[in-house]
């Protein structure tokens, strides 16, 4: 037997480093260790699941504990890496019944993701306020939601891993009419919709001129304008004081910019921040992000110490240089190739991580929203381009096929060398998933002129001629 391949936190990168290296290396030891309950679950389905569309919250597994087991892999839930000590190759662990002890690796994965950010706002801890970052925090949101008379485990699901009696506490108040939501990222919309679904007065808080920043300006006009429709209050550039709560310590008003609103729930979705404690006081160095620091292929600057996932940067396609965008996709590829190096042993070619885009997408009621690269005009300029930018709207299919709906696309070029830099899209119709089109070209170092040429398919039920991200292209070449 070799020397075991330790991975910190039972999630997308850790279990699929884990599952990778075990089927590659069947003999190896592989010992994973999760702090929580939960392991290899789906964090972007949680708003889905409280607005309703996911029935149960087990639905979110993509493995169980007894999956895991079965793939031969030492899974230890409950189980909390305390520190890293990388010159004896051992980590300390506090285990389920607070006994702690020694375990030595060969190979070691920090995959700890990250965790939600409440501060600087007072009163995020008050009962009725929540974050939405990790599947009991989307437990204990759905059961408040629901009416007193209704079993509030059973509805949640996730038996026997969700906390029973928190959800019990909470299914057993009267549910709210009202909830301010603080941040206007991905979270915030997506919560906006789900507290909608209950008919809750919402009250959407940005600190900024728009909400969705990463997506740019013409996407955020689109969204904004949808969820005002959809009778969601915007509260924008509109600073949050905290969360103000009544005697018995729950929400019952949310300050901003010297005033208050009273509202029943809050929801905090402000960012999020990596994990990086284990790693303090060792050799392990971070990158100017506060992510941990690693090379093309996982490794940190220490041997036989690899991280991966929320935890962790990887290269950006466009700009070459390291960066911290936590995203699912990322985190499972970036696990599968650590764990298919550490499987091949230090006689194999490592396996390449993979860069990354930003690539994201992000569903606001009806309206579609898709992303990749750079498309803000002072980050290009930060990294030595000079970007030109063009908008345009189009139709999703051909104008005289049922359906068809405007589709604005925005693309972002460096007028020096014609190379596509970034861009977003919004619309009703299909409009995320053609996003993949431009993420391809930015990992091509395509430009302008090739992304114009490009074949992409045409049939009256599906496009136009002219695919809304070829009008763009043309567009913009036009104007460079």
């Amino acid at each position: 037997m070799t020397d075991p391949f330790v991975v910190v936190g039972g999630d997308a990168a850790g279990l699929s480093a884990a599952s990778k290296c075990k089927r590659e290396d069947p003999d190896r030891e592989v010992v994973v260790f999760e702090k929580g309950s939960w392991v290899s679950y789906a964090h972007c389905g949680m708003p889905y699941f409280v607005k309703g569309e996911v029935e149960s919250l087990d639905r979110l597994l993509s493995l169980s504990p007894e999956d895991v087991a079965d793939r031969g892999i030492d899974l230890r839930r409950n189980h909390e890496v305390l520190s890293v000590d990388t010159d004896a190759k051992t980590v300390t662990v506090r285990g389920r019944h607070d006994e702690t002890f020694e375990q030595p690796y060969g190979d070691l994965l920090v995959a700890t993701g990250a965790h939600a950010v409440t501060s600087p706002i007072d009163g995020a801890d008050c009962e009725g306020a929540f974050t939405m970052h990790g599947l009991d925090s989307a437990a204990r949101t759905r059961a408040f939601l629901l009416d007193p008379d209704v079993d509030a485990v059973a509805d949640v699901g996730g038996e026997p891993y969700v906390d029973e009696e928190e959800v019990r506490h909470y299914g057993a108040m009267e549910p709210p009419e009202s909830v301010a939501i603080v941040g206007g990222g991905y979270v915030g919309v997506e919560m906006a919709e789900a507290f909608s679904a209950h008919d809750l007065d919402v009250h959407l808080f940005q600190r900024s001129e728009h909400v969705l920043k990463p997506f740019g300006e013409a996407v955020a006009d689109r969204v904004e304008d949808h969820l005002r429709e959809q009778g969601v209050t915007l509260h924008l550039k509109s600073e949050v004081e905290g969360i103000r709560s009544d005697a018995d310590g729950r929400v019952e008003a949310i300050a901003f910019d010297g005033q208050a609103i009273a509202v029943e729930m809050a929801l905090v979705g402000i960012g999020i921040r990596p994990n990086t404690g284990i790693v303090e006081g060792t050799p392990v160095e971070l990158g100017d992000s506060g992510a941990i620091a690693v090379d093309d292929y996982g490794r940190t600057n220490v041997e036989s110490v690899y991280a991966a996932g929320d935890v962790a940067e990887m290269r950006h396609a466009v700009t070459g240089e390291p960066d911290w965008v936590p995203l699912g996709l990322t985190a499972n590829r970036a696990g599968r190739a650590i764990g298919q190096t550490v499987a091949g042993g230090p006689d194999a070619d490592p396996e390449p991580v993979g860069d990354i885009a930003g690539t994201a997408v992000v569903k606001a009621f009806e309206q579609e929203c898709g992303r990749t690269g750079i498309v803000d005009l002072d980050a290009a300029r930060e990294h030595g381009f000079d970007p030109v930018s063009e908008t345009i709207t189009s139709r999703s299919r051909s104008g005289y096929y049922p359906g068809a709906a405007e589709t604005t696309v925005t693309l972002v070029a460096d007028r020096t060398s014609g190379r596509l830099l970034g861009g977003t899209i919004v619309g009703t119709d299909r409009a995320a998933i053609r996003i993949d089109v431009l993420a391809m070209a930015l990992e091509q170092d395509a430009t302008v002129a090739e992304l114009e040429r490009t074949d992409l398919a045409y049939a009256p039920p599906f496009a136009p001629v002219w695919d809304p991200i070829l009008t763009a292209a043309k567009v913009l070449r036009g104007s460079m």
